[in-house]
């Protein structure tokens, strides 16, 4: 098991905790200092079902400054903004297998265990 995650936010952090105390070690990514490649988040996005709009965080500053909601962004380009911006990528996102969710409401990550 795999968590994206950012420990400056609090769904994030409940999240890892019913992780842990289901008594699972999971492999911990601090995706804001190690954001997943294009390959890795496209995987990911096809797992929960998403398209690149549907995982970005529209309410990050970064969102607005790069005028992303005016922009008509192919997937492709989508999904490398997203890499090169990590802040934009919705948290946490919890990956089993081939199987992923994110962890808003924290609890979505029962499904995984």
């Amino acid at each position: 098991m795999k968590i994206y995650h950012n420990p400056r936010c609090s769904k994030s952090r409940q999240t890892l905790k019913l992780i842990e105390e289901a008594g699972i070690e999971p492999e911990v990514v601090e995706y804001l200092t190690t954001p997943p490649t294009a390959k890795e988040l496209d995987r990911i996005m096809k797992m929960l079902d998403l398209e690149p709009e549907d995982l970005m965080r529209k309410k990050e500053p970064i969102y607005k400054e790069l005028g992303l909601a005016e922009k008509s962004l192919s997937r492709a380009e989508a999904i490398q903004t997203m890499v090169e911006n990590p802040k934009l990528i919705e948290r946490p996102i919890v990956v089993q297998g081939n199987q992923a969710v994110i962890g808003r409401p924290p609890e979505n990550v029962n499904k995984l265990l």
